[in-house]
Protein backbone atom coordinates (compact mmCIF):
# COMPACT_ATOMS: atom_id res chain seq x y z
CA UNK A 1 0.00 0.00 0.00
CA UNK A 2 2.77 2.37 0.99
CA UNK A 3 4.66 1.42 -2.13
CA UNK A 4 1.61 2.29 -4.26
CA UNK A 5 1.15 5.62 -2.48
CA UNK A 6 4.84 6.43 -2.88
CA UNK A 7 4.69 5.68 -6.57
CA UNK A 8 1.65 7.90 -6.94
CA UNK A 9 3.29 10.76 -5.05
CA UNK A 10 6.47 10.36 -7.06
CA UNK A 11 4.51 10.46 -10.32
CA UNK A 12 2.72 13.62 -9.16
CA UNK A 13 5.98 15.32 -8.20
CA UNK A 14 7.56 14.32 -11.51
CA UNK A 15 4.60 15.66 -13.49
CA UNK A 16 4.70 18.91 -11.54
CA UNK A 17 8.43 19.19 -12.14
CA UNK A 18 8.00 18.60 -15.85
CA UNK A 19 5.25 21.22 -15.99
CA UNK A 20 7.42 23.72 -14.14
CA UNK A 21 10.29 23.01 -16.52
CA UNK A 22 8.01 23.52 -19.53
CA UNK A 23 6.68 26.78 -18.14
CA UNK A 24 10.15 28.07 -17.28
CA UNK A 25 11.36 27.09 -20.77
CA UNK A 26 8.73 29.22 -22.47
CA UNK A 27 10.20 32.35 -24.03
CA UNK A 28 8.23 35.53 -24.70
CA UNK A 29 9.48 38.33 -26.96
CA UNK A 30 8.06 41.84 -26.59
CA UNK A 31 7.86 43.49 -30.02
CA UNK A 32 6.37 46.81 -31.12
CA UNK A 33 5.24 47.80 -34.61
CA UNK A 34 3.74 51.08 -35.85
CA UNK A 35 0.86 49.63 -37.86
CA UNK A 36 -2.78 49.27 -36.85
CA UNK A 37 -3.85 45.70 -36.22
CA UNK A 38 -6.61 45.92 -38.85
CA UNK A 39 -4.32 47.18 -41.64
CA UNK A 40 -2.83 44.77 -44.23
CA UNK A 41 0.46 45.09 -42.37
CA UNK A 42 -1.23 44.37 -39.05
CA UNK A 43 -3.03 41.31 -40.42
CA UNK A 44 0.25 39.87 -41.74
CA UNK A 45 2.00 40.59 -38.44
CA UNK A 46 -0.74 38.89 -36.40
CA UNK A 47 -0.38 35.80 -38.59
CA UNK A 48 3.38 35.89 -37.87
CA UNK A 49 2.65 35.90 -34.11
CA UNK A 50 0.32 32.91 -34.49
CA UNK A 51 2.75 31.02 -36.75
CA UNK A 52 5.62 31.39 -34.28
CA UNK A 53 3.48 30.05 -31.42
CA UNK A 54 2.20 27.16 -33.54
CA UNK A 55 5.57 26.11 -34.99
CA UNK A 56 7.26 26.26 -31.58
CA UNK A 57 4.56 24.22 -29.91
CA UNK A 58 3.86 27.17 -27.64
CA UNK A 59 7.43 27.37 -26.32
CA UNK A 60 8.02 30.70 -28.08
CA UNK A 61 5.44 33.43 -27.67
CA UNK A 62 5.35 36.98 -29.03
CA UNK A 63 3.69 39.82 -27.17
CA UNK A 64 3.02 42.22 -30.05
CA UNK A 65 2.24 45.89 -29.48
CA UNK A 66 0.47 47.56 -32.42
CA UNK A 67 0.23 51.25 -33.35
CA UNK A 68 3.31 52.15 -31.27
CA UNK A 69 1.38 51.66 -28.04
CA UNK A 70 4.44 51.39 -25.76
CA UNK A 71 6.68 54.20 -27.04
CA UNK A 72 6.49 56.55 -30.05
CA UNK A 73 7.45 54.92 -33.36
CA UNK A 74 10.80 56.71 -33.64
CA UNK A 75 11.77 55.51 -30.14
CA UNK A 76 11.10 51.80 -30.76
CA UNK A 77 14.67 50.99 -31.82
CA UNK A 78 16.11 52.52 -28.64
CA UNK A 79 13.42 50.88 -26.51
CA UNK A 80 14.54 47.49 -27.82
CA UNK A 81 18.19 48.43 -27.49
CA UNK A 82 17.70 49.48 -23.86
CA UNK A 83 15.55 46.55 -22.74
CA UNK A 84 12.08 48.09 -22.63
CA UNK A 85 11.23 45.90 -25.63
CA UNK A 86 13.06 42.96 -27.18
CA UNK A 87 12.59 43.72 -30.87
CA UNK A 88 11.71 46.60 -33.21
CA UNK A 89 9.24 46.04 -36.05
CA UNK A 90 8.98 49.63 -37.30
CA UNK A 91 11.11 51.36 -39.93
CA UNK A 92 14.83 51.99 -40.12
CA UNK A 93 14.34 55.50 -41.49
CA UNK A 94 13.28 56.65 -38.01
CA UNK A 95 16.95 56.34 -37.03
CA UNK A 96 18.55 58.51 -39.74
CA UNK A 97 19.37 61.04 -37.03
CA UNK A 98 21.78 58.48 -35.61
CA UNK A 99 23.39 57.67 -38.94
CA UNK A 100 22.42 58.51 -42.54
CA UNK A 101 22.98 54.82 -43.34
CA UNK A 102 19.58 53.97 -41.87
CA UNK A 103 17.98 55.72 -44.88
CA UNK A 104 19.34 52.95 -47.09
CA UNK A 105 17.99 50.23 -44.83
CA UNK A 106 14.43 51.49 -45.30
CA UNK A 107 14.08 53.28 -48.65
CA UNK A 108 16.58 53.88 -51.43
CA UNK A 109 14.12 56.21 -53.21
CA UNK A 110 14.00 55.45 -56.92
CA UNK A 111 16.13 52.34 -56.54
CA UNK A 112 13.97 49.24 -56.87
CA UNK A 113 10.86 48.84 -59.01
CA UNK A 114 9.28 46.03 -56.99
CA UNK A 115 9.34 44.77 -53.39
CA UNK A 116 10.66 41.43 -54.66
CA UNK A 117 13.79 43.17 -56.00
CA UNK A 118 14.43 44.78 -52.63
CA UNK A 119 13.88 41.47 -50.83
CA UNK A 120 16.33 39.86 -53.28
CA UNK A 121 18.96 42.41 -52.19
CA UNK A 122 18.35 41.52 -48.54
CA UNK A 123 18.38 37.76 -49.11
CA UNK A 124 20.90 37.26 -51.91
CA UNK A 125 22.57 40.59 -52.57
CA UNK A 126 24.47 41.02 -49.30
CA UNK A 127 21.85 43.35 -47.85
CA UNK A 128 21.39 41.57 -44.54
CA UNK A 129 25.14 41.43 -43.96
CA UNK A 130 25.62 45.11 -44.83
CA UNK A 131 22.77 46.19 -42.57
CA UNK A 132 24.06 44.11 -39.69
CA UNK A 133 27.43 45.83 -39.82
CA UNK A 134 25.50 49.01 -38.99
CA UNK A 135 23.15 47.43 -36.45
CA UNK A 136 25.96 45.67 -34.58
CA UNK A 137 27.29 49.07 -33.49
CA UNK A 138 23.97 49.59 -31.67
CA UNK A 139 23.75 46.15 -30.08
CA UNK A 140 20.95 45.12 -32.46
CA UNK A 141 20.56 42.34 -35.04
CA UNK A 142 18.60 42.82 -38.27
CA UNK A 143 16.44 39.76 -38.96
CA UNK A 144 14.73 40.84 -42.18
CA UNK A 145 12.38 43.21 -43.97
CA UNK A 146 8.77 43.39 -45.10
CA UNK A 147 7.32 45.75 -47.70
CA UNK A 148 4.10 45.75 -49.71
CA UNK A 149 4.94 47.76 -52.81
CA UNK A 150 5.53 51.11 -54.42
CA UNK A 151 3.68 54.15 -53.08
CA UNK A 152 1.56 56.33 -55.37
CA UNK A 153 2.22 60.06 -55.50
CA UNK A 154 -1.08 61.96 -55.61
CA UNK A 155 -2.03 65.45 -56.73
CA UNK A 156 -4.80 67.95 -57.37
CA UNK A 157 -3.21 68.67 -60.75
CA UNK A 158 -1.81 66.42 -63.53
CA UNK A 159 1.33 64.38 -62.81
CA UNK A 160 2.24 63.13 -66.27
CA UNK A 161 5.98 63.15 -65.75
CA UNK A 162 9.06 65.08 -64.59
CA UNK A 163 7.90 68.33 -66.25
CA UNK A 164 4.81 68.45 -64.01
CA UNK A 165 6.98 68.52 -60.89
CA UNK A 166 7.94 72.15 -61.48
CA UNK A 167 6.64 74.22 -58.52
CA UNK A 168 4.68 71.18 -57.33
CA UNK A 169 3.94 71.78 -53.63
CA UNK A 170 3.51 68.45 -51.92
CA UNK A 171 3.69 66.82 -48.53
CA UNK A 172 7.01 65.05 -48.12
CA UNK A 173 8.74 63.32 -45.24
CA UNK A 174 12.01 64.94 -44.18
CA UNK A 175 15.37 63.80 -45.45
CA UNK A 176 16.51 62.42 -48.77
CA UNK A 177 13.12 62.46 -50.50
CA UNK A 178 12.80 66.22 -50.08
CA UNK A 179 16.29 66.67 -51.52
CA UNK A 180 15.49 64.56 -54.60
CA UNK A 181 12.22 66.25 -55.49
CA UNK A 182 13.62 69.72 -54.87
CA UNK A 183 16.39 68.97 -57.39
CA UNK A 184 13.67 68.20 -59.96
CA UNK A 185 11.87 71.53 -59.47
CA UNK A 186 9.25 70.53 -56.87
CA UNK A 187 8.58 72.35 -53.62
CA UNK A 188 8.41 69.67 -50.91
CA UNK A 189 6.73 70.68 -47.65
CA UNK A 190 7.47 68.56 -44.60
CA UNK A 191 4.34 67.83 -42.57
CA UNK A 192 2.86 65.03 -40.52
CA UNK A 193 0.96 62.27 -42.33
CA UNK A 194 -2.20 63.12 -40.35
CA UNK A 195 -2.32 66.63 -41.84
CA UNK A 196 -2.44 65.53 -45.49
CA UNK A 197 -6.21 65.64 -46.13
CA UNK A 198 -6.74 69.04 -44.51
CA UNK A 199 -3.75 70.52 -46.35
CA UNK A 200 -5.06 69.21 -49.69
CA UNK A 201 -8.55 70.55 -49.06
CA UNK A 202 -7.27 73.99 -48.08
CA UNK A 203 -4.88 74.22 -51.03
CA UNK A 204 -1.78 74.52 -48.85
CA UNK A 205 -0.32 71.68 -50.91
CA UNK A 206 -0.97 70.46 -54.45
CA UNK A 207 -0.34 66.84 -53.58
CA UNK A 208 1.19 64.39 -51.16
CA UNK A 209 3.47 61.45 -50.77
CA UNK A 210 1.19 59.41 -48.55
CA UNK A 211 1.08 55.66 -49.22
CA UNK A 212 0.05 52.96 -51.69
CA UNK A 213 -2.91 53.41 -54.03
CA UNK A 214 -5.19 51.29 -51.82
CA UNK A 215 -4.23 53.08 -48.60
CA UNK A 216 -4.60 56.50 -50.24
CA UNK A 217 -8.11 55.47 -51.27
CA UNK A 218 -9.00 54.21 -47.80
CA UNK A 219 -7.94 57.39 -46.01
CA UNK A 220 -9.83 59.65 -48.44
CA UNK A 221 -6.99 61.18 -50.47
CA UNK A 222 -8.81 60.64 -53.77
CA UNK A 223 -11.89 62.45 -52.55
CA UNK A 224 -9.75 65.57 -52.99
CA UNK A 225 -6.79 64.72 -55.22
CA UNK A 226 -7.92 63.51 -58.63
CA UNK A 227 -4.51 62.67 -60.11
CA UNK A 228 -2.14 59.89 -59.06
CA UNK A 229 0.84 57.88 -60.26
CA UNK A 230 0.40 54.14 -60.71
CA UNK A 231 2.41 51.97 -60.73
CA UNK A 232 4.45 54.02 -58.26
CA UNK A 233 8.07 54.93 -58.92
CA UNK A 234 9.45 57.09 -56.15
CA UNK A 235 9.19 55.38 -52.75
CA UNK A 236 8.91 51.87 -51.41
CA UNK A 237 9.64 52.09 -47.71
CA UNK A 238 10.44 48.81 -46.02
CA UNK A 239 9.68 47.95 -42.40
CA UNK A 240 11.95 45.61 -40.46
CA UNK A 241 12.34 43.10 -37.70
CA UNK A 242 15.41 43.83 -35.58
CA UNK A 243 16.10 42.37 -32.14
CA UNK A 244 18.53 43.21 -29.38
CA UNK A 245 21.54 41.03 -30.08
CA UNK A 246 21.78 39.43 -26.63
CA UNK A 247 18.09 38.46 -26.86
CA UNK A 248 18.49 37.04 -30.38
CA UNK A 249 21.61 35.07 -29.49
CA UNK A 250 19.92 33.82 -26.31
CA UNK A 251 17.31 31.97 -28.36
CA UNK A 252 17.90 28.37 -29.39
CA UNK A 253 18.84 27.56 -32.99
CA UNK A 254 15.35 26.13 -33.45
CA UNK A 255 13.66 29.27 -32.11
CA UNK A 256 15.71 31.54 -34.35
CA UNK A 257 14.89 29.40 -37.39
CA UNK A 258 11.17 29.45 -36.54
CA UNK A 259 11.19 33.26 -36.37
CA UNK A 260 13.14 33.56 -39.62
CA UNK A 261 10.80 31.24 -41.52
CA UNK A 262 7.61 32.74 -40.08
CA UNK A 263 8.87 36.25 -40.74
CA UNK A 264 9.58 35.57 -44.42
CA UNK A 265 5.87 34.82 -44.74
CA UNK A 266 5.11 38.38 -43.59
CA UNK A 267 6.97 39.77 -46.60
CA UNK A 268 5.21 37.43 -49.02
CA UNK A 269 1.77 38.02 -47.50
CA UNK A 270 2.24 41.78 -47.82
CA UNK A 271 3.38 41.64 -51.43
CA UNK A 272 0.37 39.51 -52.36
CA UNK A 273 -2.22 41.53 -50.41
CA UNK A 274 -0.87 44.87 -51.68
CA UNK A 275 -1.04 43.62 -55.27
CA UNK A 276 -4.68 42.57 -54.81
CA UNK A 277 -5.78 45.66 -52.87
CA UNK A 278 -4.08 48.02 -55.32
CA UNK A 279 -5.79 46.24 -58.21
CA UNK A 280 -9.17 46.62 -56.55
CA UNK A 281 -8.46 50.30 -55.83
CA UNK A 282 -7.35 50.90 -59.43
CA UNK A 283 -10.72 49.63 -60.68
CA UNK A 284 -12.45 52.31 -58.60
CA UNK A 285 -10.40 55.24 -59.89
CA UNK A 286 -12.44 55.98 -63.08
CA UNK A 287 -15.78 56.16 -61.24
CA UNK A 288 -14.19 58.59 -58.77
CA UNK A 289 -12.90 60.78 -61.58
CA UNK A 290 -9.27 60.02 -60.75
CA UNK A 291 -6.69 59.95 -63.55
CA UNK A 292 -3.74 57.58 -63.14
CA UNK A 293 -0.34 58.19 -64.71
CA UNK A 294 2.18 55.48 -65.55
CA UNK A 295 5.39 57.45 -66.04
CA UNK A 296 7.44 56.76 -69.15
CA UNK A 297 10.71 54.85 -69.01
CA UNK A 298 12.51 58.14 -69.74
CA UNK A 299 10.90 59.98 -66.83
CA UNK A 300 11.50 57.07 -64.49
CA UNK A 301 15.15 57.01 -65.55
CA UNK A 302 15.41 60.77 -64.92
CA UNK A 303 14.00 60.33 -61.42
CA UNK A 304 16.35 57.43 -60.72
CA UNK A 305 19.31 59.54 -61.87
CA UNK A 306 18.28 62.35 -59.49
CA UNK A 307 17.83 59.80 -56.71
CA UNK A 308 21.27 58.31 -57.30
CA UNK A 309 22.83 61.79 -57.11
CA UNK A 310 21.19 62.18 -53.70
CA UNK A 311 22.47 58.75 -52.71
CA UNK A 312 26.02 59.98 -53.23
CA UNK A 313 25.43 63.02 -51.04
CA UNK A 314 23.79 60.99 -48.30
CA UNK A 315 26.29 58.17 -48.67
CA UNK A 316 29.09 60.61 -47.94
CA UNK A 317 27.59 61.38 -44.53
CA UNK A 318 29.12 58.29 -42.87
CA UNK A 319 31.29 55.25 -43.68
CA UNK A 320 28.31 52.96 -42.99
CA UNK A 321 26.13 54.93 -45.42
CA UNK A 322 28.85 54.66 -48.07
CA UNK A 323 28.95 50.86 -47.68
CA UNK A 324 25.17 50.52 -47.97
CA UNK A 325 24.99 52.75 -51.05
CA UNK A 326 27.75 50.70 -52.68
CA UNK A 327 25.91 47.49 -51.81
CA UNK A 328 22.67 48.73 -53.40
CA UNK A 329 24.43 50.02 -56.52
CA UNK A 330 26.30 46.75 -57.04
CA UNK A 331 23.08 44.76 -56.77
CA UNK A 332 21.13 47.11 -59.05
CA UNK A 333 23.81 46.59 -61.70
CA UNK A 334 23.73 42.85 -61.07
CA UNK A 335 20.01 42.60 -61.80
CA UNK A 336 20.13 45.07 -64.71
CA UNK A 337 18.26 48.04 -63.26
CA UNK A 338 21.21 50.41 -63.73
CA UNK A 339 24.22 50.35 -66.01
Amino acid sequence: MLNTVAKTLFAGVAATSLLATAVSAQTTLRIQNHQSQSSPYGVAIQKFVEDVAMMSGGDLQIEMFYSSSVVPSAETFDAAKNGILDCDMTNGSYQTGKNAAFQFVADTMGGYDTPLQYQAWVEQGGGREAINELYATHGMTFIGAHVGGQESLNSTRPLRGIADLKDFKFRSPPGMESDIFASLGASPIVMDFTEVITALESGIIDGADASTLATNLNIGVYDVAKHTTFPGFHSMSSDQLACRTDVWEGLTDQQRRIIEVAYKNVGMDLMVSTLVLNGEALAKMPEMGVTTYDWSAEDRAAFRAAAQAAWQEWGAKSPEATKLVQSHEAFLRRIGLVQ
